[in-house]
């Protein structure tokens, strides 16, 4: 039987502590009591763990031998805010799919009232991909990123592969641009890729030069036109099969 996962919410060399809801949930839901085995997620890798103590406030871990767990899709996507609904929904599953980092965009036609609410909305997003990390047993949490400009996040971005999925680009598919993408030479954890999709309504003239200044290359996802959510799941699934 597969043991239940959790992440910690502080944790020592030896020791992991969960605090809060994820306390509660343990001592008042499944009853847990000392001597009980769990996968635990602390410093950044998953532990077989026993718990030590319970009480509502705080479960405390003692940390056993470290386990095997899969990396995070070497992958940044840059999302240009929409709809909140429909970007939370888009944070959760890309967070399923093994995402390493988002960075929601603040671009031209972000409607005036979501790009102003999209700071305090931050760490509700935050809380969505912990959430979804947990559901899906990954190791890592993705990193959410402020809300930042487009032009700011453009000149922030290092990796080598830049992708921009461009409603006028028709001949260069996102499967090519990654079959013929540079190669990863460096840490097992770097992120190598970067994928940037527009708001509701596409990027601007000036926006795409912007892109173009900056060396990113537009592909195309096919002839249908997709809600910007519909194009981030398909987008990351399919970088998946080349860059898990």
């Amino acid at each position: 039987m597969t043991r239940r996962r959790f992440i910690a919410d502080t944790s020592t060399p030896t020791t992991a502590t969960l605090l809060g809801d994820q306390a509660v949930h343990l001592a008042r839901v499944l009853r847990a009591t000392p001597g009980q085995i769990y996968d635990i997620v602390a410093n950044g890798f998953l532990h077989r763990a026993e718990i030590t103590s319970v009480t509502e406030d705080q479960v405390l871990f003692t940390l056993h031998e470290e386990l095997e767990t899969d990396a995070a899709l070497p992958l940044h996507l840059l999302l240009a805010v929409f709809k909140f609904d429909h970007m939370e929904w888009a944070i959760e599953k890309a967070t399923e799919l093994g995402i390493a980092k988002i960075t929601p965009i603040l671009a031209r036609r972000t409607e005036k009232h979501l790009a102003q609410s999209a700071l305090k909305r931050s760490e509700r997003w935050r809380r969505i991909a912990l959430e979804a990390s947990k559901q899906s047993r990954r190791t890592t949490i993705p990193e959410i990123h402020t809300p930042t400009p487009l032009k700011s996040a453009l000149e922030q971005e290092a990796t080598s592969n830049r992708i921009l999925l461009s409603e006028t680009e028709q001949a260069t598919t996102l499967t090519t641009a990654l079959e013929n993408s540079k190669p990863n030479h460096g840490p097992g954890n770097q992120i190598t890729h970067a994928i940037a999709i527009g708001p509701e309504g596409g990027w601007t003239p000036e926006e795409i030069s912007l892109f173009t200044q900056h060396q990113w290359q537009p592909v195309t996802l096919g002839p249908r036109i997709l809600r910007a959510e519909t194009a981030a799941i398909a987008a990351i699934a399919i970088a998946s099969t080349h860059l898990a």
